[in-house]
């Protein structure tokens, strides 16, 4: 018999809880990726750092997964995310580079990227994910699902999400059979009928398999 997998665990994860956010001053950032799974352009993080007194505030302000949220209120809350944070960033890997070292990697990348950018300091990152990013030289926690379970982490995606659809939509304009306002650069069938008519752009990431014309 197959061994049955294991569940995600979705509970809320509550940093006050840890040792070294134990008073409401501590810096506490947030790190998410967002756009791993799309064929077009870039994979990027967002990355936040707030003082713990704040945590509250973005679960009132309707911070969640960014996934559960429409474009218009992603871009609310940005806006609202960018006042309450002391300082938010963005890690940029190109689809060269993640052709280069794989999405995996690429996606490591970028959310060092951005938390290194972080000024001031954090206490701790709360990281998406089960993997632990290299060379931070900070305490990190990896959250699976973490989108879902900290607002912290969640709005770290928020400003990640907004700031590369927004690039997205741009490069929409110079690329405009591909229908890349609507998709975002993933894979939808109107992306893979314009790959399959007019091949691949500077921009897509050829290590994907639709990207080189394979099913």
């Amino acid at each position: 018999m197959k061994k049955p997998k294991s569940q995600p665990d979705l509970s809320f994860f509550d940093c006050r809880s840890l040792p070294q956010l134990s008073t409401s001053e501590a810096l506490v950032a947030g790190v998410d990726e967002v756009g791993r799974g799309a064929l077009f352009g870039p994979v990027v993080a967002g990355a936040i750092v707030i003082p713990v007194s704040v945590v509250d505030k973005l679960t009132e302000i309707g911070v969640k997964d960014s996934k559960k949220l429409s474009a218009k209120k992603r871009s609310q809350l940005s806006l609202q995310i960018n006042e309450l944070a002391l300082d938010t960033q963005i890690g940029c890997v190109d689809n060269y580079k993640i052709d280069e070292i794989n999405i995996f990697q690429a996606s490591l990348l970028a959310m060092t990227q951005a938390i290194k950018k972080l000024q001031p300091r954090p206490a701790v990152c709360l990281v998406d994910g089960r993997h632990p990013l290299k060379n931070l030289q900070l305490p990190q926690y990896n959250l699976i699902k973490g989108d879902l379970r900290s607002p912290v982490i969640a709005a770290a995606s928020i400003i990640g999400k907004v700031w590369r659809d927004e690039l997205i939509i741009k490069y929409g304009l110079d690329y405009p059979n591909y229908d890349l306002a609507a998709n975002k650069g993933y894979g939808t069938k109107k992306h893979l009928d314009a790959l399959a008519k007019y091949g691949a752009t500077p921009l897509h990431r050829l290590s994907f398999r639709p990207c080189r014309g394979e099913k």
